[in-house]
């Protein structure tokens, strides 16, 4: 039997919003034979069981080596750094080397850790929100004066909530997180996190792309140059001191680096604009989140904004599809027939809107409870840095609904434009207005779904 032809899964109107087609894949079944702007064929897992078996399959391996010679002849414009020294990251390990890589960072990101930290986490925020608001401030105003529930009292302005918050915020979070010294933060280029956006080896932005690959590979040997020669009670020194130790290689240390930087910032970024975005085209469940955020919260407003925080990761996840996965053998997969080496890929996001497992499953409901989303994959793989994650989402919501008072859309949403990243969600851009609605400039409007 001849394969299907592979379906685009690339395109304006499909990053816009992917959910229509996994709808229709998922009602058609679960694995079909899809094609990256990369050129790759994969196979696509959409449906929540067959995602979450796929994800505990052990027959998959995440080991590039397991790739045959057609997913190896595009590897060179795959939406990561391939050929560099960064490839061997957790993502990209199985057991037992995946085993001996994940244990030298997950105690840094437990609960307890992150909680511990959860003060400092929230002064960021407001250092970030002040800055914002006293520089959109359009009122005349002293709109970054009050840190209170009020925010911007008496303000009114147009902030770019990725530029002024959403960009910085989880970077200097997970700084402080993995013991990456603020003069050194403060060299890094956010730019060279596009490393892991495909760009072919024709392709006239090549060498910017390599650019910022050479950059970033500079940046890390720096990182790690300064932890051997100051070492800390920290994460980034435990991967030195690891590294020395011959537990893992160079290669492999960077790597981690690399993961860190990249990885356990940028889906944060993407996640905080999908999150105010679904917030913003749902004004009733906006105005419920708003009340139970503002002021002093009771037990029961912490527990509404963990189970909100928890809902806005299900209904529109920043990592929309997992990394690549490889049969070591011509292998079955829910009646389809995988050929040994190539790619397997699972939509989280088609996964966490399957009505099979959600009622309602495109709706928004802060009120959804139990809610087993995928947001963080699961299995082996499950995101080490969940738990810092959720922490980081929880502030980011409440100051901003806090200290942007009706905040709404600056630009018609249709206007709107989602990264064109392969494996993620999010917006590069997103300006809001705050304050009363009289004094936006004009084009600000809010959204009206």
């Amino acid at each position: 039997m001849s394969r299907p032809e592979p379906l685009p899964l690339y395109g304006k109107e499909y990053k816009t919003d992917p959910y229509p087609l996994y709808r229709k894949l998922r009602e058609e079944g679960p694995v079909h034979h899809v094609n990256f702007p990369s050129g790759v064929n994969a196979w696509l897992v959409t449906g929540y069981e067959a995602a979450h078996g796929a994800l505990n399959d052990d027959r998959l391996g995440k080991n590039h080596d397991l790739g045959n010679k057609a997913w190896r002849d595009r590897a060179a414009i795959m939406p990561e750094p391939q050929h560099s020294q960064l490839q061997v990251h957790l993502l990209h390990q199985d057991p037992p080397k995946h085993t001996v890589m994940r244990k030298l960072v997950t105690e840094a990101f437990t609960p307890r850790n992150v909680e511990r930290k959860r003060a400092r986490f929230e002064e960021i925020a407001t250092e970030l929100l002040d800055a914002a608001l006293a520089a959109s401030d359009t009122s005349g105003g002293s709109a970054g004066s009050d840190t209170s529930a009020a925010g911007a009292e008496g303000g009114s302005g147009v902030v770019d909530v990725v530029a002024a918050f959403a960009a910085h915020y989880p970077f200097r979070v997970l700084a402080e997180v993995i013991g990456l010294p603020e003069d050194i933060a403060a060299g890094f280029d956010r730019d060279w996190g596009k490393v892991v956006q495909p760009v072919g080896p024709s392709d006239p932005l090549r060498p910017v792309y390599e650019g910022r690959l050479r950059g970033l590979q500079n940046y890390i040997t720096g990182v790690v140059e300064h932890k051997r020669a100051h070492p800390g009670d920290d994460l980034l020194t435990k991967l030195v001191r690891a590294c020395e130790a011959g537990e893992i290689t160079k290669e492999e240390q960077d790597s981690i680096v690399f993961q860190l930087l990249v990885a356990g910032q940028e889906p944060v970024t993407n996640q905080i604009t999908t999150a105010l975005v679904a917030l913003l085209r749902h004004p009733a469940q906006l105005r419920r989140l708003q009340e139970a955020v503002a002021g002093e919260m009771s037990a029961a407003d912490q527990a509404f904004l963990s189970r909100a925080v928890e809902e806005l990761l299900r209904y529109d996840s920043a990592f929309e599809l997992t990394t690549w996965r490889f049969f070591a053998e011509d292998s079955d997969l829910y009646g389809t027939t995988v050929p040994a080496g190539d790619s397997v890929i699972v939509s989280l996001c088609a996964a966490n809107r399957d009505p099979e497992r959600f009622p309602d499953a495109d709706t928004l409901d802060l009120d959804r409870s139990p809610n087993p989303h995928m947001a963080f994959g699961h299995g082996i793989h499950f995101c080490p840095g969940a738990a810092l994650a959720r922490v980081e989402l929880q502030i980011a919501v409440r100051e901003l609904l806090n200290r942007l008072p009706q905040i709404r859309l600056a630009v018609p949403d249709e206007e709107l434009v989602w990264v064109g990243a392969v494996l993620a969600r999010g917006l590069n851009e997103l300006p809001v207005a705050y304050g009363p609605s009289d004094a936006a400039p004009r084009g600000g409007c809010p959204v009206q779904h």
